[in-house]
């Protein structure tokens, strides 16, 4: 191929634009890759890993303000955020280095600047064409949403500006109470900070099983972190010391910043997508379940395709897309068996149907849950945590939900994963050996109950 033609032409290097630039390369195509920031995309340098450093040194701060419950007798002198800052980059420059190593080790053309789709085989970058002789692949990502006339700036700051605080602060409200919201509010919390998130639907977490919201509800107050839900926004006005933050019921709140947490959207306006003819749906570009857009030759994945925004999905579908151009055929990414995690103290994990979906799909009378207490298992009791783990399955059929609530219960997601997407009954799981003393015995104790053989359960 020429300098400007390729196989594959990608416009962004975020989770599901890396990912098919590797996969695509392994599999013998060239490959062009155009990213206008920073290799990685959001994941790497705004959200996931950026955000779980700080979840972890909010951790650090808990156990030091806790240790002497277990006759460790530290103290938490201060939180210093500049500090903080210092290790969470330090993590992202490792991550950032290794992938730009691995990708020019992969002989993957890395372009950067800001791309434009000028027809279904090119790509504009400052004037420059690359053509793509076997598919473009849209994967621009999301940013942080706010409110229709909620303006960002000053002491309203969205997860970005978040991100570059120098100071923690004393008191903080979080419009929203869906993953990001409630993590940034863990993280307040820890750090010291006086936390009240506002939701406007009826629960915390709200795409998650109720149970689980239930559950981290409870959790939160016990933590201290107030939490308003069923009421809507108003409005906002900040002056030098803080903002006043208005609610439909009436009520207002005060704090020193306002953090707006209510989602991402579409990064998707503005780069010629529609020009082009892709078909759009309130700026989500529209796929089929092979994620090839209507325009022949055009795919999309990740955080501009509707459904779940989570890196990892994006990622799984870079791989698809790039198999799909190289004719592999590859199975359709079932979103159901997708796992989510939200890394709040505690942390939500889950995979496959809650159980409304489930009672939706298959009707009440064929579903069945289950929930096996953390407070009888050994780990647990040694960290502290409370929580459950929920198994949902069809009647006489297969476990096609998992939920689960509990400090390091996101680590546990994998064998859920396993067992929604292989279908499996929970007298297949049961019979499998789960070392002791983990969490993960946990899990296999709800399966022995939901199998009809509860141990450490009670029936």
């Amino acid at each position: 191929m020429s300098g400007t033609q390729f196989d594959l032409v990608i416009l962004g290097g975020g989770s599901g634009g890396y990912a098919a630039a590797l996969r695509g390369s392994q599999l013998g195509l060239s490959v062009a890759l155009v990213e206008k920031d920073k290799l990685g995309g959001t994941c790497l340098h705004y959200g996931c890993i950026p955000t779980k450093a700080l979840l972890h040194a909010a951790e650090v701060a808990d156990s030091a303000r806790e240790s002497s419950h277990i006759g460790v007798n530290a103290t938490l002198e201060s939180i210093d955020l500049v500090k903080v800052n210092a290790y969470r980059e330090g993590v992202v420059s490792r991550l950032y280095k290794g992938l730009q190593g691995l990708v020019k080790s992969r002989a993957v053309t890395l372009i950067e600047g800001t791309g434009r789709l000028t027809s279904p085989t090119t790509v504009d970058v400052a004037g420059t064409t690359y053509t793509a002789t076997k598919g473009v692949i849209l994967a621009t990502g999301s940013y942080a949403r706010s409110l229709p006339g909620l303006e960002i700036g000053g002491r309203v700051i969205t997860s970005y500006e978040a991100l570059d605080l120098e100071t923690v602060p004393a008191k903080v409200i979080v419009l929203g109470g869906g993953v990001i919201g409630v993590e940034f509010a863990s993280v307040w919390k820890s750090f010291g900070a006086d936390v009240t998130i506002v939701e406007a639907l009826p629960r915390l977490v709200p795409n998650e099983d109720e149970a689980c919201s239930k559950a981290l509800d409870r959790a939160f107050r016990k933590r201290g972190i107030a939490a308003k839900v069923g009421v809507r926004f108003a409005g906002v006005t900040q002056s030098d010391t803080g903002v006043v933050v208005s609610l439909e019921d009436g009520t207002t709140l005060e704090a020193d910043l306002l953090l707006v947490a209510v989602g991402r959207g579409p990064n998707a306006g503005g780069m010629g997508f529609e020009e082009v003819g892709v078909a759009m749906d309130r700026g989500f570009v529209l796929t089929n379940d092979r994620l090839s857009t209507n325009v022949p030759g055009v795919y999309a994945v990740g955080d501009i395709v509707p459904g779940l925004q989570l890196a990892h999905r994006g990622f799984a579908q870079g791989i698809f897309v790039a198999e799909e151009i190289a004719g592999l055929n590859p199975h359709v990414i079932d979103e159901a068996g997708i796992p989510r995690v939200t890394y709040c103290e505690p942390e939500v994990a889950s995979v496959g149907l809650t159980q409304a979906q489930a009672t939706e799909k298959y009707g009440a009378e064929r579903v069945e849950a289950y929930e096996y207490n953390l407070g009888g298992n050994g780990k647990s009791q040694i960290l502290g945590t409370t929580g459950f783990i929920k198994l949902v399955r069809e009647k006489d059929g297969p476990v096609v939900g998992v939920h689960m609530v509990g400090a390091r219960v996101g680590e546990l997601i994998g064998e859920g994963q396993l067992v929604v997407n292989w279908e499996a009954y929970p007298e297949d799981v049961a019979t499998l050996i789960h070392a002791h003393p983990t969490q993960n015995e946990a899990f296999g104790e709800a399966f022995l109950a939901l199998a009809g053989k509860p141990l450490h359960a009670h029936s």
